[in-house]
């Protein structure tokens, strides 16, 4: 598979790879919710070995211990606030984990969803847009569907940190 690549796109994605994330970036908070169960449901066995291999999960206590502990609706209001990128203290912890520990966050509640972690209700259906979107990472190989969940990963939680601007920004040379 060829792809052709922008370079005004970050983390040296694809432009399909950029049209998914865009289309995550579409969907209703609840909606983005349930992408993240269905590709874990659907595609966690190929997820699964590359997050938490990367992944340090003892950077993540907040959210791979205490939030096990809260209530449906507690948990339920916590990730929706890390979708919406709202300054709280857990879309905070989320938001000052790299990209393999958010992974590793999604895959943790993934896997404890109705057991300790809320579930999806019974009744749910998943819309065209959700289903249109899984069905098509699915499609890409490996690197491109890591591309496509770290990218939307990393832009959920909230953070104030910003990035370090680059020379070719700046026009100065970095000095130690």
């Amino acid at each position: 598979m060829t792809a052709s690549y922008d370079k005004t796109i970050s983390q040296a994605q694809s432009n399909e790879t950029q049209n998914l994330v865009d289309a995550f970036n579409a969907l209703d908070t609840d909606a983005k919710l349930a992408w993240f169960y269905f590709v874990y449901e659907k595609m966690g066995d190929s997820i699964t070995p590359a997050a938490p291999a990367a992944a340090e999960p003892e950077l993540a206590p907040l959210l791979l211990g205490d939030y096990f502990e809260l209530s449906d609706e507690q948990q339920l209001d916590i990730m929706r606030d890390i979708v919406n990128r709202k300054d709280t203290e857990y879309s905070r912890a989320y938001g000052a984990i790299k990209e393999n520990n958010q992974l590793l966050v999604w895959y943790a509640w993934a896997v404890a969803m109705g057991d300790t972690v809320v579930d999806l209700p019974a009744s749910y259906q998943a819309s065209k847009a959700i289903n249109d979107l899984v069905s098509q990472i699915e499609g890409l190989d490996f690197e491109e569907q890591m591309s496509v969940f770290r990218t939307i990963a990393g832009e959920l939680g909230y953070t104030d940190v910003k990035p370090i601007e680059t020379q070719a920004e700046t026009g100065k040379t970095s000095s130690l």
